[in-house]
């Protein structure tokens, strides 16, 4: 059926124009630009908060000659990474995660991945490190207090970076060949599974199971030994305080009142004896020494039990969702992830960086006296 001039003039006239729903209104884009500032500002926020703690960390052990000491070494160490990654990993992902596109070339590219990877390989190795170093002084303390150097510190150090170095380094090999090429996205080739499976498990899995047995070996051996009956053999270093302090700096021995007892009969024997009232009550006043040294002990066991369980807590929430997220996009090609969510996984674990130096100094009394030396320092300056 064919309509004439005058149809057409009718439906002209009486039916309006549809109006075009493609285009995005002026104000979804002022919506838009207002939350890009506010997670900008939010990053920003963390990025700062995760430069000034670690700088901190740093600040006070290399300003403290008491925090001079193997163990708080590697405390330091951690610092350093970490801080790395708030320096050079942390500013470039604000960009990428709140543009959504990579306008910084390959090279760059190239850079902030093998950046990325080493240095958050290494955070989470440290972790490995300093469990490893706990659980020995736990474990093996009159022995191990021997070995423990400066440069047995160095070693594992270099051990960590080592293996993130090499981590880090395979991406780079096959990304050389799209060089000249203009990206829109940077992120490492999941394609390649058998990469991906090295990666995640060198980096996350097996770490994460070796902590969970360190700590659990640690928890056991400072619940079975911290109420022993101490040796008169000799001295006795308590699990409580080498794990609250790291540092073996100070050592609670629960024995010390029974050396002052032998003391004082071996200066009574030597002098002619003693009065036995006299006696009695010294003998009372060191049981009481004894049981007091035990109630403390037992506190700073509590202590230092729920600073393990926070330190495992909270590297296993940061780091679980991102490297799961990870190795299920590589294996399972159908499954999609909203790359809103990665981003969260991603940031998730840059917050690990954030909660170390929390962790490891504000659950220590000899860093927060440090701290607080430190900042009536600057004042005073």
């Amino acid at each position: 059926m064919e309509l004439d001039n005058s149809s057409l003039d009718y439906f002209s006239s009486n039916f309006t124009e549809i109006p075009d729903t493609t285009t995005t209104p002026p104000w979804n884009e002022t919506t838009l630009l207002g939350l890009q500032i506010s997670l900008s500002a939010l990053l920003a926020l963390v990025t700062l908060a995760t430069v000034l703690s670690n700088a901190f960390v740093i600040a006070t052990i290399f300003l403290t000659r008491k925090l001079h000491t193997p163990a708080n070494f590697l405390i330091g160490s951690l610092a350093v990474t970490d801080l790395l990654v708030s320096i050079l990993v942390m500013p470039i992902s604000i960009v990428y995660t709140v543009s959504k596109t990579w306008s910084l070339g390959q090279i760059v590219c190239d850079i902030w991945l093998s950046s990325d990877i080493t240095f958050c390989t290494a955070s989470i190795l440290h972790l490995c490190v300093i469990a490893l170093d706990r659980y020995w002084a736990i474990t093996d303390a009159l022995e191990y207090s021997k070995r423990r150097t400066m440069r047995r510190a160095a070693v594992m150090v270099g051990v960590v970076w080592v293996i993130s170095i090499s981590i880090s380094m395979p991406p780079l090999f096959w990304r050389q060949a799209k060089a000249h090429e203009e990206l829109t996205e940077c992120m490492v080739n999941t394609d390649q599974i058998s990469y991906t499976l090295y990666s995640t498990f060198g980096a996350f899995y097996v770490p994460t199971v070796l902590l969970i047995i360190l700590y659990g070996r640690i928890y056991v051996a400072a619940r079975s030994r911290i109420f022993k009956t101490p040796s008169a053999s000799g001295k006795r270093f308590t699990t409580a305080q080498l794990i609250q302090t790291s540092a073996g700096s100070s050592l609670c021995s629960l024995n010390s009142a029974s050396n002052q007892e032998a003391h004082l009969h071996s200066g009574s024997a030597g002098g002619g004896g003693g009065s036995p009232l006299f006696m009695n009550s010294v003998k009372v006043k060191l049981a009481d020494s004894v049981l007091e040294r035990k109630r403390l002990c037992a506190a700073r066991e509590r202590k230092a039990t729920k600073t393990l369980g926070i330190i495992l807590g909270a590297f296993i929430v940061c780091w679980l969702p991102f490297f799961v997220g990870t190795l299920v996009m590589a294996i399972c090609k159908e499954c999609w992830f909203d790359p809103v969510l990665f981003d969260i996984f991603t940031w998730l674990g840059y917050l690990n960086s954030l909660i170390n130096p929390v962790i490891y100094t504000v659950f220590n009394d000899e860093f927060k006296q440090a701290f607080q030396k430190l900042i009536k320092f600057r004042r005073c300056s």
